[in-house]
């Protein structure tokens, strides 16, 4: 069995509403990341964003139990000496709610650039307003696992126009002469004007063969040639010796 990867054709966004009056911050947090990373979905991978768009609203009514709004600290530096600052988080409560949910949701996606991909897929608002309305998000509860529609179906292949027929003929369709190279051409016209038959050329390996049965006798008859000369120059050779030999006692006498 294959291990199936999602493809980005296989990625259908859809869009949510989240209504956070009385909701617990963590839990909410926990149920929104969980939809923007898309772990609702049979496809879900880690390192894909297979998630879906989530829009929250009446952020300002998030609550945070046992007491933790007059205890809990949000804190943030401002990269010089002595630049930390703390807030509590009832002042970010009563001051910048959707910025709590926002930073409740951050903190439970991947610390990379997937989780900051993940992260833009999110809204808040403070009100019960939102501007999606053409995106028509679907209500969704707390707790609830939305629904899977499945795969989208894979595109038709637009099917190709039938070829235009000849016309004189019913049914027949067109058919298109192949074009010859132009020396064929001016060849076959010069045939046709002049009434010559044409020639049909031997196969190249016939001409291969020849060619080398050609160069075949050639060398030999040049090796030939030369081993009589080079025989008849060590006769003459030895003649000439033998002639010298036998003119000396002469010559004494």
């Amino acid at each position: 069995m294959k291990t199936y990867a999602p493809k980005p054709q296989h990625v259908q966004r859809r869009w949510y509403l989240v209504d956070a009056d009385g909701a617990v911050l963590g839990r909410l947090a926990s149920e929104v990341a969980k939809i923007l990373r898309g772990k609702h979905k049979p496809i879900f991978a880690p390192h894909a964003d297979t998630g879906d768009h989530v829009v929250i609203v009446n952020a300002r009514r998030v609550r945070l139990t046992g007491g933790k709004a007059e205890r809990k600290v949000a804190y943030r530096h401002s990269g010089y000496p002595g630049g930390l600052r703390e807030t509590l988080y009832s002042r970010l409560l009563a001051t910048r709610p959707a910025f709590v949910v926002e930073r409740a949701v951050r903190g439970m996606l991947p610390k990379n650039r997937l989780g900051r991909a993940m992260l833009r897929k999110l809204n808040v608002y403070e009100g019960p307003d939102h501007p999606h309305r053409a995106q028509s998000p679907i209500p969704l509860k707390l707790g609830a696992t939305p629904a899977w529609g499945g795969l989208p179906a894979p595109p038709t292949p637009t099917p190709r126009p039938a070829p235009a027929a000849i016309p004189g003929r019913k049914g027949a369709p067109e058919t298109r002469p192949a074009r010859r190279p132009a020396a064929k051409l001016a060849a076959s016209k010069r045939q046709a004007a002049t009434g010559e038959t044409r020639t049909t050329r031997a196969p190249k390996t016939a001409a291969r063969s020849a060619a080398k049965s050609r160069a075949k006798t050639t060398a030999t008859s040049g090796a030939k040639a030369t081993t009589t000369k080079a025989g008849a120059s060590k006769s003459s050779a030895g003649r000439s010796r033998t002639r010298t030999r036998r003119s000396k006692p002469e010559e004494e006498n």
